[in-house]
C-alpha cells in the first residue's frame, strides 16, 4: 500500500506505526528484535546488497527454541500451561506445564544427536495432531536441526517427493492419524515413501498409539525407547544459530512434481511473530490462543507452535473437527473449557458449523466470557459468513490474508495497535512492514477501486520467505519476474478509497466474460447472501460465444427439502447475482451439491473443478480432504 493509496485521514496509532515500517524499517525492526533474546544481537538490520535476495539480522545469533521454552521457564513460568491438547477423537485432554515441556523437549533433542542429527541436517516430521508433533519440531530447532513438517496421511508419492528435495537423516513419525470415522494408518505411506524415494534416511522413530500399532523394520525406533533412552536422558542444550539459518520448510499444498519447499530463516521468523502475536492478534502472555489448524500447515506453524510459545501464551492443541467431534458445538466447548481469548480457524469451518446449527443455538450452552476475538483466514471470508459469525459470538469478526510464503499476515485489522472499523469482505488494511500495491499488466500502480493483480513490493519483512529450497532460480521464476522489484501473490483484487484491501480471489479465478473481467468472489459474495445458502463456489467454464461463463455450486443448509424448495432456490440466485454483480456476469447454471470439495486446510478446490467442467481429467490433489466428494461431483460438473 503505497503512500499515494492510504489517505491521511487512517487513525493515528495504526496509520503512525504502518508509516514508520515504510520509511525506516531498519529502525522499525530492530526495535521488534528487543522481543527476542539474542546470543549475538544483530547490529545489521537488513542485508540489501544482492537483491532480490534480502536477509534480516544478518549478523544475529540465537536460538528458537531457547526463545519459545526456556526463557519463560527461567522467567517463573515453569507451572504456567504452554500446551492444552485435546483430542475428543480419542477421548484423551493433557496439560504440559513450560517445565515439562522442557524436559521432554531436552530428551527428544538429546535422542536426535543420538542419532546422528547435526546442526544443519533436515528431519521430516509426519505426525498428527499430538504434543509429540510440537515437540519434535522444538527439539530440531533446538539442535540446529532444520524441520519439515509433512502434513499426515499425505500419500506416499507426496511424501517420497519430500523426501528426496529435504534429504533428511531422521523421519520423526506416528503409527496413526484418527479421523472422527476412520483410521489412517501412516507408517505404510511411511515405508511406500520411502521405498519410493531415491534418498533413504537413516532411522525412522515411530510414535505407537493405542489405536493402531504399526509393525517395525530395520529401520524403525519406539518412540518410547527413543525419548527415554541414553542420549535422551543426557538432554541436548540450545545449539546457537545464525539469524539466517533456516528453521524449517514447508512444502506447499498441491504440488505436482519437484515440490515447492518454502524456507523460513531463523531470527526474522521469530521477531516477526513474537511482534504480530501482540500487535495483530492481541495475545499477551499468559493468555491461551486456539488456533483450529494442524501442524502440517503454515497456520499451524506460526499460531499453534511458534506464534504462541513465543510469547509465554498458552496454546492449544486440538485433535478435531468443528463438527461432528460431537457437535457444531466443538469449537465452543473448547474456547470455554481453556478461557481462550481468541479463536483462529478457516472460514470454511464457520461455514460447515452454520449449516449445521443455523442459529447458532449452541453457542448458549458455554461460557465465553474469556473470548475477545474471532480470527478468519485460509479462505476468502464472504461478508455473509462474517455476519452470522459476529452475530453468533458478539466479538469482531477479523478477516486476516497471507501465504504459506509469508508465513504471517500480509492484511488484516490490527487489533493489538488499533481495531480498525471492519468492512465486510475486506481483511481491512496492509499490515505494517508490507508495501502491498494493486499493478496492472504493465506493472503500473491502479487507482483506488482498480481491480488487478496484488502485489508486494521488495523487499518483504521478517519472517517471510527469503528464497525456496535449494532453488533460487525457481523463487525468482515463480514470484518476482512477473513483475520485478515485486513479489507476485497470485491473487487479485483492489484498494478502496480508505485504503481497505479486498482479495477476490487467485487471478487464475477471475472470469473472462465477453471482455469483461469479473472476480469470482464478487459472485460468491451475491450467492452466499442468501438465507438458504451454506457455502457455494464459482467456476469459469468455457463457452464459444463468451469465452468463458460462471457457474455456481451451492450447499444449502440444513434441513432445506432441495426437491421441494430448490428451483425457486436457483431462480432466486441467479436474479441476487444480476441485481448485485449485474447482467454482464450471465451467471445461468447453479448446481445444488451436498458438497464442495477442498484441502485440509479449507480451500475450495475451484481449478480442479473447472478443469473437470472443461472435458479435463486433473490429477486429485495430494492435499484434498475427502476424494469422494469430487468423486460425486463428477457427473455434475461434466453435465452427465
Amino acid at each position: 500500500m503505497s503512500d499515494g493509496a492510504s489517505p491521511a485521514a487512517y487513525p493515528s496509532t495504526y496509520r503512525a506505526t504502518y508509516d514508520a515500517s515504510l520509511h525506516d524499517p531498519d529502525a522499525f525492526w530492530a526495535e521488534a528484535a528487543n522481543l527476542i533474546d539474542w546470543v549475538t544481537p544483530p547490529t545489521r538490520i537488513l542485508d540489501a546488497d544482492t537483491p532480490p535476495f534480502y536477509r534480516w539480522y544478518p549478523d544475529g545469533e540465537l536460538n528458537v527454541c531457547h526463545n519459545a521454552v526456556d526463557r519463560h521457564v527461567a522467567a517463573g513460568r515453569g507451572d504456567q500451561p504452554a500446551i492444552r491438547y485435546d483430542s475428543p477423537v480419542t477421548g484423551t485432554k493433557e496439560t504440559m506445564t513450560y517445565a515439562a515441556l522442557l524436559a521432554r523437549v531436552r530428551a527428544v533433542a538429546g535422542g536426535l544427536r543420538g542419532l546422528g542429527v547435526e546442526k544443519g541436517d533436515r528431519v521430516v516430521i509426519y505426525m498428527p495432531m499430538v504434543p509429540e508433533a510440537v515437540i519434535a519440531m522444538l527439539a530440531c530447532a533446538r539442535i540446529g536441526a532444520v524441520h519439515s513438517v509433512v502434513f499426515g496421511g499425505f500419500a506416499p508419492q507426496e511424501l517420497a517427493a519430500r523426501i528426496d528435495d529435504a534429504a533428511p537423516k531422521v523421519v520423526l513419525s506416528a503409527s496413526c492419524g484418527i479421523e472422527p470415522s476412520r483410521i489412517v494408518t501412516y507408517k505404510p505411506f511411511l515405508d511406500e515413501a520411502i521405498h519410493r524415494s531415491e534418498h533413504k534416511p537413516e532411522a525412522c522413530v515411530i510414535l505407537q498409539r493405542p489405536q493402531e500399532r504399526a509393525e517395525m523394520g530395520e529401520r524403525d525406533i519406539d518412540w518410547e525407547e527413543f525419548e527415554s533412552g541414553e542420549a535422551a536422558q543426557a538432554g541436548a542444550d540450545p545449539v546457537t544459530v545464525a539469524a539466517t539459518d533456516p528453521l524449517y520448510i514447508l512444502y506447499t499444498s498441491g504440488t505436482t512434481g519437484k515440490p515447492k519447499g518454502i524456507y523460513r530463516d531463523s531470527g526474522g521468523y521469530a521477531v516477526a511473530l513474537r511482534w504480530s502475536m501482540a500487535h495483530l492478534y492481541d495475545v499477551q502472555p499468559g493468555e491461551t490462543m486456539f488456533t483450529a489448524s494442524d501442524v502440517g500447515w503454515v497456520v499451524g506453524h506460526s499460531y499453534i507452535v511458534y506464534g504462541p510459545l513465543l510469547t509465554a501464551a498458552t496454546t492449544v492443541l486440538y485433535e478435531g473437527k468443528p463438527i461432528g467431534t460431537p457437535d457444531a458445538g466443538a469449537f465452543w466447548r473448547v474456547i470455554s473449557e481453556y478461557g481462550a481469548v481468541c479463536l483462529f480457524t478457516a472460514p470454511t469451518a464457520f461455514r460447515a458449523i452454520k449449516k449445521e446449527d443455523s442459529t447458532a443455538s449452541l453457542v448458549k450452552d458455554y461460557d465465553l466470557s474469556a473470548f475477545r476475538t474471532l480470527y478468519l483466514a485460509g479462505e476468502r471470508l464472504d461478508p455473509d459468513t462474517y455476519e452470522w459469525a459476529s452475530a453468533a459470538l458478539g466479538v469482531p469478526v477479523i478477516d486476516n490474508w497471507w501465504q504459506t510464503e509469508t508465513g504471517w499476515p500480509i492484511a488484516c485489522n490490527p487489533k493489538g495497535i488499533e481495531l480498525l472499523p471492519i468492512k465486510p469482505g475486506s481483511p481491512t488494511v496492509a499490515v505494517p512492514g508490507y508495501d502491498v500495491q494493486v499493478l496492472d499488466g504493465a506493472g503500473a500502480e491502479l487507482p483506488a477501486g482498480k481491480e488487478g493483480s496484488i502485489c508486494i513490493k521488495l523487499p518483504m519483512p521478517p519472517g517471510t520467505l527469503p528464497t525456496l529450497w535449494q532453488d533460487d532460480e525457481r523463487y525468482v521464476s515463480s514470484y518476482l519476474a512477473a513483475y520485478p522489484g515485486y513479489y507476485l501473490t497470485g491473487d487479485g483484487g483492489y484498494i478502496d478509497e480508505d485504503g481497505y484491501l479486498f482479495v477476490m480471489g487467485r487471478t487464475d479465478d477471475v472470469l473472462n466474460v465477453a471482455g469483461h473481467r469479473l472476480s469470482t468472489g464478487s459472485i460468491e459474495a451475491a450467492l452466499a447472501g442468501h438465507e438458504a445458502v451454506a457455502e457455494c463456489a464459482v467456476i469459469g467454464v468455457h463457452d464459444e460465444l463468451k469465452g468463458q461463463v460462471p457457474r455456481a455450486l451451492v450447499v444449502l443448509k440444513a434441513g432445506i427439502d432441495v426437491e421441494a424448495e430448490g428451483e425457486r432456490i436457483r431462480r432466486e440466485l441467479v436474479a441476487r447475482v444480476r441485481g448485485e454483480v449485474g447482467a454482464v456476469a450471465a451467471l445461468h447454471q447453479v448446481d445444488i451439491v451436498p458438497g464442495l470439495p477442498k484441502t485440509r486446510s479449507g480451500k475450495i478446490l475451484r481449478k480442479t473443478m473447472r478443469e473437470i467442467a472443461d472435458g479435463g481429467d486433473p490429477a486429485v490433489p495430494a492435499t484434498i480432504e475427502d476424494a469422494t466428494v469430487l468423486e460425486r461431483l463428477g457427473p455434475v460438473l461434466r453435465g452427465s
